[in-house]
């Protein structure tokens, strides 16, 4: 079932380590699939290294396990939560990623200190609130507290990055990581300021519409 799905979400799990936004277990990925409304996502305390494409779990949008032999993810509700309140989301990325986490250890969004910032989240990366693991209440801060940026923050916890493919949730979170070193390293100098609000609509809009191949 949604062969074609697993092999991709197992390829950009295997991105997670590479680009060194995860350590041992941690960290997920899920897609849901636009024809059938299904979620694949990543078992729960499996070594990326030791995963493959058939471990991954599908399941309903009300977490009814259709296909898999292994226990999914301990951030699932959270996904389908997500994914029932947002109807434009088909991918999601939890990651306790070192630089972007130091913010949200501190409850600190990231400001809009570069142009990479403007570009890819179109204003700062915001940080929701605390909320422990296992059920519901993550994805509901993050819901509450995203915006129209694909990232956010989790006080004391990490990253929640979404997008309209699981590609691009992925591609939000290795942003996010990157932006956020950047700017730690910058406030290691001094403080920077934060770009005006109309050059970073100005710049969104031109990586969005303009930016790459059309």
């Amino acid at each position: 079932m949604l062969e074609a799905l697993k092999e991709q979400v197992w390829r950009l799990h295997l991105e997670l380590p590479r680009q060194g936004l995860v350590t041992w277990t941690g960290g997920n990925i899920s897609a849901r699939d636009s024809a059938t409304g299904l979620v694949v996502i990543k078992p729960s305390g499996v070594l990326y290294d030791e995963l493959r494409p058939e471990d991954h779990v599908v399941l309903t949008l009300d977490g009814e396990v259709v296909e898999g032999l292994l226990k999914p993810s301990s951030d699932t509700a959270s996904h389908l939560y997500i994914y029932r309140q947002r109807p434009d989301v088909h991918g999601v990325v939890h990651t306790h990623s070192a630089y972007a986490t130091a913010f949200a250890a501190l409850g600190r969004p990231i400001p809009v200190y570069l142009t990479a910032i403007a570009d890819e989240f179109g204003g700062p990366i915001p940080c929701a609130g605390f909320a422990l693991i296992g059920g519901e209440e993550i994805g509901r801060q993050v819901v509450e507290h995203i915006g129209a940026s694909p990232a956010v923050l989790l006080k004391n916890h990490g990253v929640f990055t979404v997008g309209p493919s699981a590609a691009a949730a992925v591609k939000a979170a290795v942003m996010v990581e990157d932006v956020a070193r950047t700017v730690w390293l910058a406030l290691q100098l001094g403080q920077p300021e934060e770009i005006p609000a109309d050059a970073v609509a100005a710049l969104h809009h031109r990586y969005t519409h303009v930016y790459g191949q059309k």
